[in-house]
């Protein structure tokens, strides 16, 4: 079998949001716990490419679905465009979660005659690693560093963020991103035990920001 590519991944992506926008699946008449209908989504996904193509599967251990292509795949809801990930280090907020991630942003609608239930897919979104990272954090940092802000300036501005670092951590991200300027991040990332991703801009932006490629859109 062929091996699965970030560019095959987004052109199956793109298919396969087609196809389930016109499936009727009755398993999920009812359900209302979004981490069901993501499982169900990840598995007939991974279940459609493994009939064609040649790739490693996620596990606990590697954190992400695809850990040979360093992509994680997330399904949200378009009422509340968000998930969780897991939290590695500080450093994700503002240098990004260190993977990329495909997005199926879906509408559930139950039929209550037929007692089925269809996910119909608005939006699918490839979101390269590199902005992955936080919109305000980054393009906070950026407009320090355009005003020739220094290092003491970028810490008192991860302390105001409440970027969950101690004055050593703080010295040393600042003391890397006076060397190293972060790239522009398009997530919204919320401290907590684990991120909580939200994906409203990257929703609006798709295909109109570099890393932000627009799979697919319903018309």
């Amino acid at each position: 079998m062929l091996p699965l590519t970030v560019k095959i991944l987004c052109t199956e992506a793109e298919q396969f949001s087609i196809s389930e926008s016109q499936h009727k699946e009755s398993s999920l008449y009812g359900v209302t716990d979004g981490k069901a209908v993501g499982t169900y989504l990840e598995h007939k996904f991974k279940r459609y490419l493994k009939g064609k193509y040649d790739f490693i599967e996620g596990s606990s251990a590697s954190g992400i679905d695809f850990p040979d292509l360093l992509v994680d795949m997330k399904v949200t809801s378009i009422k509340q465009p968000q998930s969780s990930c897991p939290y590695k280090s500080a450093r994700q907020k503002i240098f990004g979660l260190g993977y990329s991630l495909i997005i199926f942003v879906y509408n559930k609608i139950d039929d209550s005659k037929e007692k089925i239930a269809q996910l119909n897919i608005q939006n699918t979104i490839y979101v390269s690693a590199e902005r992955t990272a936080d919109f305000q954090m980054t393009r906070g940092i950026n407009q320090i560093l355009d005003n020739e802000g220094n290092q003491d300036d970028i810490i008192a501005f991860l302390f105001d963020r409440n970027l969950p670092v101690d004055e050593i951590e703080a010295a040393n991200l600042a003391e890397e991103i006076i060397h190293n300027p972060p790239k522009q991040g398009f997530l919204t990332i919320s401290n907590a035990l684990q991120w909580r991703l939200q994906y409203r801009r990257v929703i609006s932006l798709a295909g109109q920001e570099e890393g932000l490629i627009d799979i697919y859109r319903a018309n």
